[in-house]
């Protein structure tokens, strides 16, 4: 196998596999300092980054090789939780000079890019910015071990973790575009009868209620919990509700924002002048510009309010409104060097959370089953990361093979627009082309 190149990624379709869906080969086109792998998974529940690192670190660390020398960066750092200490001994054993572990502590959000960035190097990303601003690229385990098999074919396949109301939680091998409910079988299928699936982590993930709706780059966990649970109550929440319960509840303790990752890094984030907007015309002040910086990591609503409100809710509303208006907050004064106060003290103890959500009722495993899932159907997103939507280049009645590209990215001025190309995950014949998907069934 020769040089990694940025075309082979492009060509290979990686984006960020952790949920971002940023495309790779634009990432690892920016010169820095140094690479840092995320493998903090800190979402409950879930395992797949783990799982890749114990079962696929040379891949990975031949990505993060791959990664430094598009970069230029001299120094490498696995940043993993350090109760796996199986998987930090194994890691160590294998590291190139350049490259060291950051063992992290058992936290949320901890694998935020901004936390983990001041984590691990002591630098604080400036509002709005990115790791780059500070000299760092930051990259997912998966996304390591797709850039590491760039040249052999492109991303056909995604690790997941299935989770929470299931027989057999496990972490699982699919093609794309396979569908959520068939994930959650090969999990031995759920153990309540009124299943509801978040798609993602129980924090920052999305209820999804189609349980054909397919697998993409980014999925990295499927949870399954009653309707009764806790954080589906929430999640079940319309506006009208949560905008009420907020006007009439909010006693401006100030929890939401004393416990804000963003905010204890010194951005002007402040979940609690959101929520004192609510019964006021107060959109245009500084403080709620500030929502424009939200990560929405939801721990204000799903662990500092002692009142069960969701500023989350509220910030993510303020964040649409301002960016409908093309309001921006912008401060001069702001001084990236200055002390970071607090943030070690008030990130939350994953134990604690886990008690919070009431999630400690689950099996807290995700042991990886490496043979991939078979399906005889697929649905091909044509848009599974961030950028544009790829123009189909199939069409009904065509056979592909794995591999195959069925979506290529758009050309924007004779260039290709921001995007990752989709490919055909499992062998067969095309039987539509619709609604942003390319279905594929084995013949």
């Amino acid at each position: 196998m020769g040089i990694i190149t940025h075309e082979d990624i492009l060509l290979a379709g990686v984006v960020g596999a952790g949920g971002g869906g940023f495309p790779a080969h634009v990432k690892l086109s920016a010169h820095a300092d140094i690479v840092i792998i995320n493998a903090a998974e800190c979402e409950p529940l879930l395992h797949k980054d783990k799982e890749i690192l114990r079962h696929f670190s040379d891949e990975v660390l031949a990505g993060l090789a791959t990664a430094m020398e598009l970069t230029g960066a001299s120094r490498a750092i696995i940043a993993v939780k350090e109760k796996y200490s199986d998987v930090i001994a194994l890691l160590r054993d294998k590291l190139s000079a350049n490259m060291s572990i950051a063992p992290l502590a058992d936290v949320y959000p901890a694998g935020d890019e901004m936390i983990l960035v001041y984590n691990v190097l002591g630098r604080v990303v400036p509002p709005g910015g990115l790791p780059l601003d500070v000299g760092a690229v930051v990259m997912n385990v998966e996304t390591a071990f797709n850039v590491a098999l760039s040249q052999d074919g492109p991303v056909t396949e995604k690790f997941l973790t299935v989770a929470g109301a299931v027989a057999e939680p496990v972490t699982l091998r699919v093609p794309l575009g396979i569908s959520l409910g068939e994930c959650v079988t090969a999990a031995g299928g759920p153990t309540v009868t009124d299943a509801n699936y978040i798609v993602g982590g129980v924090m920052m993930g999305q209820l999804e209620d189609d349980l054909d709706a397919p697998v993409d780059k980014t999925t990295a966990g499927i949870i399954v919990l009653p309707s009764d649970h806790v954080v589906i109550r929430r999640q079940r929440r319309d506006w009208k509700q949560i905008s009420r319960i907020a006007r009439s509840a909010c006693d401006q303790c100030n929890f939401c924002t004393e416990l804000c990752p963003r905010y204890l890094l010194g951005h002007p984030v402040q979940p609690h002048l959101a929520m004192r907007s609510m019964g006021f015309n107060l959109l245009g002040e500084a403080a709620v510009l500030g929502a424009s910086f939200c990560s929405e990591c939801n721990l204000c609503s799903m662990y500092s309010c002692p009142e069960g409100l969701d500023p989350k809710a509220v910030y993510a509303r303020k964040k649409a409104e301002l960016a409908e208006k093309d309001e921006k907050w912008t401060d001069p004064s702001f001084n990236p060097r200055r002390p970071v106060l607090h943030l070690s003290d008030r990130q939350a103890p994953m134990a604690r959370l886990m008690n919070r959500l009431n999630l400690t009722g689950f099996t807290n495993i995700g042991p990886l089953t490496k043979t991939t899932i078979a399906t005889g159907k697929v649905r091909i997103k044509l848009k599974q990361h961030v950028g544009v939507a790829c123009n189909p280049v199939v069409s009904i009645g065509q056979t592909v093979r794995v591999g195959d590209p069925v979506g290529d990215v758009p050309q924007s001025n004779g260039k290709p627009s921001l995007g990752a190309p989709v490919h055909a995950s499992i062998a067969g014949r095309v039987t539509a082309v619709e609604n942003d998907t390319v279905r594929i069934e084995k013949e």
